[in-house]
């Protein structure tokens, strides 16, 4: 099973192929790849101790100038996991950590604490709509309509601990986008507009 691959300049981790939300653009309704990865579907979820046994397996470092937890699946859904792997990484490599998360990390598990996102030095959340209603008809996700107002709570926050920028797919309605960087821009956080893969 594939933890580890890379797409461009970027190592991406695979921890989980659980995930919250069921959004109607997910890349991994279209293909079971990404990157030079065969399949990011996983026969089960990796031990934290099977992650770093792999990461030590990654020896060439040439080209890449950052690490992502990003797989199928929401990452923060180990949001343990990935602060002590991201702890043991950047003890061996100089370089920086983000997170790609749908930011509902404290609907997952609200026992957990942002303040442990120091140790990361990025985080990308995904905003991908410009209210509730469309956030729930485009996400879908299973804890409903409070999803929206949990995702921006988060961003708030977190941006105390680290870096976060909002991203939202260059697919939506042009006023939507220009809402979108209305809320980016109340926030504080910067915005970035993406291609679909």
């Amino acid at each position: 099973m594939t933890i580890f691959y890379r797409l461009g300049s970027k190592l991406y981790i695979n921890i989980t192929n659980s995930c919250p939300c069921a959004c109607v653009f997910c890349i991994r309704n279209q293909t079971n790849s990404v990157g030079d990865a065969e399949s990011l579907w996983l026969e089960r979820e990796p031990s934290v101790k099977e992650i770093i046994q792999e990461f030590e397996k990654q020896h060439n470092w040439d080209g890449i100038d950052e690490i992502v937890f990003c797989g199928y699946g929401e990452p923060m859904m180990r949001a343990g996991d990935v602060i002590d792997l991201s702890i043991y990484i950047k003890s061996k490599v100089n370089l920086p950590v983000r997170i790609n998360t749908n930011g509902l990390v404290k609907l997952i598990d609200q026992s957990f604490e942002l303040s442990k996102l120091k140790i990361i030095d990025s985080i990308s959340v995904s905003l991908n709509a410009d209210d509730a209603d469309e956030y729930l008809r485009l996400v879908k996700p299973c804890f409903g309509i409070c999803s929206y107002n949990a995702m921006l709570d988060f961003v708030t926050e977190a941006k105390e601990y680290t870096a976060v920028i909002l991203t939202v797919l260059e697919d939506l309605a042009p006023n939507r986008i220009n809402n979108c960087r209305n809320i980016a821009s109340e926030l504080g956080i910067p915005l970035r507009i993406r291609a679909y893969m």
